[in-house]
């Protein structure tokens, strides 16, 4: 078929920029589609939602440091991974209503949910906050000394594997109250099984990520880090070593509470 006028070559140039068009926008909408799905946190794709504010309104109470941590964190390119503030606030109600001392949290970046879990523990409690770098956790730094409670943080910075190995050998099993795990997913279930080591009966282990921006429905084959969420969320649902719920906050929120 051919048009007056138009040469061969334009009609084919023509017809490319259009799949190209039509693939761009198949693909642009997926990822919308899934990044819809991620938009349980305040700060990341509900801010704007009345609803959601609505909740912060009537529920968040933030410690002011803890409130001046957040701002200064949103100024960050990467502040999506902070933890919302109405899931910090969430699980650190949980460590109170535990009366959590012991606390370890797997993945610091600036330390909002550090400050969060601190501020919920005892004067003599502690936070063993686990990272590989200090770029980040020296943003909440100052925040956490204003706070009061820098005393309970233990900043460790090394692998969190060996973090916690190193809190096995010094013979602190099952004495933790409350685990946090939010660093690479790849690892996540090593972290799972040493954290369930360290954790006391009753305690809680607290699993961020677990929705993955709802790609965990159907992980690609070479996507490692969703296949590892997803192979590690098969295995809670049928771990008869604790009782849990996966919950809708922030980017999924997994509870497990160890029998």
């Amino acid at each position: 078929m051919s048009l007056p006028g138009v040469s061969r070559e334009a009609l084919i140039g023509s017809a490319t920029l259009g799949l190209a068009f039509i693939t761009g926008y198949y693909i642009g909408k997926r990822r919308s589609r899934l990044y819809r799905m991620n938009t349980f946190k305040s700060h990341v794709g509900l801010k704007n939602e009345p609803i959601m504010q609505y909740i912060l309104n009537h529920s968040l109470r933030e410690h002011p440091a803890l409130k001046k941590l957040r701002l200064k964190t949103l100024e960050h390119r990467g502040n999506s991974m902070m933890v919302a503030c109405e899931q910090s606030q969430l699980m650190a109600n949980l460590a109170r209503l535990i009366k959590a001392k012991k606390a370890i949290e797997i993945g610091v970046y600036t330390g909002y949910n550090t400050l969060s879990v601190a501020l919920a523990l005892p004067e003599d409690g502690k936070v063993v906050a686990c990272d590989v770098s200090e770029d980040y956790p020296n943003i909440g730094r100052p925040f956490w000394k204003e706070a009061g409670v820098e005393h309970k943080i233990d900043l460790r910075l090394q692998p969190a594997l060996k973090t916690l190995d190193e809190l096995l050998a010094a013979g602190e099993a099952e004495t933790f109250d409350f685990v946090f795990i939010d660093a690479d997913k790849e690892n996540y279930d090593n972290y799972y099984e040493k954290s369930l080591q360290l954790l006391r009966k009753g305690g809680i282990i607290a699993i961020d990520n677990v929705l993955w921006g709802g790609r965990v429905l159907n992980p690609a084959e070479d996507d490692l880090e969703t296949q590892a969420i997803d192979k590690l969320n098969k295995k809670l649902h049928t771990d008869v070593r604790v009782t849990l719920s996966m919950l809708t906050v922030g980017d999924g929120l997994t509870l497990a509470f160890k029998l």
